[in-house]
């Protein structure tokens, strides 16, 4: 059983990409049970940047190529013994990670008796071949729950920032929308990828038939599939409309422009679960490896794959010489997927205390509730199309202050008598780092998942910094009401004094 007493804890990270990814929830779950101890994470260099400002660890270590010989591993222990941590838990399967710790002297190290590795573990958690019969979420998530601490399940989230996003969506402004990432490669081995000609296809018809563009991605090693889907797209005489990223971004960058784009098309792969972790909708192809272990989670995604008698067999390459698991799937209904995806609604989302109704501190009393009167005039939005959205903070559940049932029932005053499409809140502290909590996204991407929201031609209306950041960081457009707290926004597109001047001005920017 772990031992909660301990204040400086190191985790293994693991060393794939879609891997890493996969791990999130697990160090969500970790810092939610151990808000005061120092959690660092020991990880490969280029699945480092992932973690770069997750909220959830407190120092990143690198174990760099140096650390890899038999003195380097010695040397790395000597770096890890000076840090004395009380306990370790190894995400990462192989021996070397239980060695590693053994080695640096750590008295407790938590890990999977798996890869002959257990008498170096003090806690070892028995395996069976569980990485083959749950998702690999649940797979790290198993090792807390085993070491007695509650884990629960939640999305993995990549945590990025304003800038990241602006210098992204700089890159991609000069394409036409729809804007339809593709990512044709998978390091794992060829039975992960799709055949480079039906990406080609898949590119035409997207500039053909959506009028739309195509962004590449891939690794250095993915520059020549790259390549051949240009060439093979016969769509090089539309280069305003592709954009070759494939060998020319790092890991940061990847994820910022993946969650620009308004669907992901990928194989199995690390960008895969990239494409998730940001919340962009996703068209995922699956074939040797199955989707119940390891494919997309949360709303948004779909995956396509054959129910062939070989698959998943879990190869790097067919033992076929053909692999009828790919050949099966056409580029018709991987185009037809995407299809499905593109946001075709236009919507304005409202936070709720000082702009919708007063903002009475923790409102947890009807008999503070006081709705705005100018709230009735949005109907004049919904008459052009708009959908209304709430999205709000309410922290005061997490503190004891209100009650839940109570914000659901206010919140669906407005979609029973003012005609909103949806209303979404977040329950938790601010210093639970939680990606629903504003000025984070999630609420608006979920949103965008659910009522196939463009963004791009959406706005958001509230009374506070939050709400202009949250416009920002989701690429939509802000307005500051001065009904609430906020008096001035530096990051506002407008201000207006209450809800009627900022639906005239709406209605005025269609």
């Amino acid at each position: 059983m772990f031992d909660k007493t301990c204040k400086n804890l190191l985790v293994r990270g693991v060393n794939w990409i879609g891997d890493a990814v996969m791990t999130m929830p697990a160090l969500r779950a970790l810092r939610k049970e151990l808000p005061d101890t120092k959690i660092s994470l020991l990880v490969k260099p280029w699945v480092a940047p992932l973690f770069e400002k997750n909220p959830f660890i407190d120092d990143i270590i690198l174990y760099e190529d140096k650390y890899t010989s038999i003195s380097g591993k010695f040397r790395l222990s000597s770096v890890l013994k000076t840090k004395s941590f009380c306990s370790s838990i190894l995400f990462q399967n192989a021996f070397d990670a239980a060695l590693i710790a053994f080695l640096s002297g750590i008295p407790q190290r938590i890990g999977y008796n798996r890869d002959w590795r257990g008498f170096l573990l003090t806690d070892s958690i028995p395996f069976n071949n569980d990485d083959r019969k749950m998702h690999h979420i649940e797979y790290y998530l198993n090792i807390l729950r085993q070491a007695g601490i509650d884990a629960e399940f939640s999305l993995p989230y990549i945590y990025l920032s304003l800038n990241e996003r602006i210098s992204a969506r700089n890159i991609l402004k000069g394409l036409k929308r729809p804007v339809i990432g593709i990512n044709p490669g998978a390091s794992y081995g060829s039975t992960k990828r799709w055949q480079p000609e039906k990406f080609a296809e898949v590119s035409r018809k997207i500039i053909s038939d959506m009028d739309g563009s195509v962004v590449i991605f891939g690794g250095q090693s993915e520059t020549g599939i790259a390549e051949e889907i240009t060439s093979k797209s016969q769509i090089s005489n539309l280069k305003s409309q592709i954009l070759n990223k494939a060998g020319k971004t790092s890991l940061r960058e990847l994820s910022s422009l993946i969650s620009e784009c308004d669907v992901f098309l990928t194989n199995d792969s690390g960008p895969m679960h990239i494409g998730y972790a940001v919340r962009t909708p996703l068209v995922a192809i699956f074939g040797s490896t199955d989707p119940e272990l390891t494919g997309p989670v949360g709303i948004g995604n779909t995956v396509i794959r054959k129910n062939t008698d070989c698959s998943p067999c879990f190869k790097r390459t067919c033992d076929r010489n053909k692999m009828d698991c790919m050949d099966a799937i056409t580029s018709d209904e991987v185009f037809d997927a995407i299809e499905r995806f593109i946001p075709k609604n236009k919507a304005v989302f409202f936070d709720r205390d000082g702009t919708l109704c007063k903002d009475a501190g923790y409102l947890n009393s009807f008999d503070n509730l006081e709705i705005f009167k100018e709230v009735a005039g949005l109907m004049r939005l919904k008459d052009k199309g708009y959908k209304l959205i709430g999205v709000s903070n309410q922290s005061g559940i997490a503190r004891g202050i209100v009650d839940e049932k109570f914000t659901r029932e206010v919140n669906n005053i407005f979609i029973e008598q003012y005609c909103f499409d949806d209303f979404y809140y977040c329950p938790h502290r601010p210093d639970e780092h939680c990606p629903c909590r504003k000025p984070e996204p999630e609420m608006i991407l979920k949103a965008r998942a659910q009522h196939s929201i463009n963004l791009k031609q959406s706005y958001v209306i509230g009374d506070k910094e939050l709400d202009m950041l949250i416009a920002k960081l989701a690429g939509a457009k802000s307005i500051l009401v001065l009904t609430g707290q906020g008096a001035e926004s530096s990051n506002a597109d407008y201000v207006a004094k209450d809800l009627d001047e900022a639906v005239k001005w709406i209605l005025g920017n269609p």
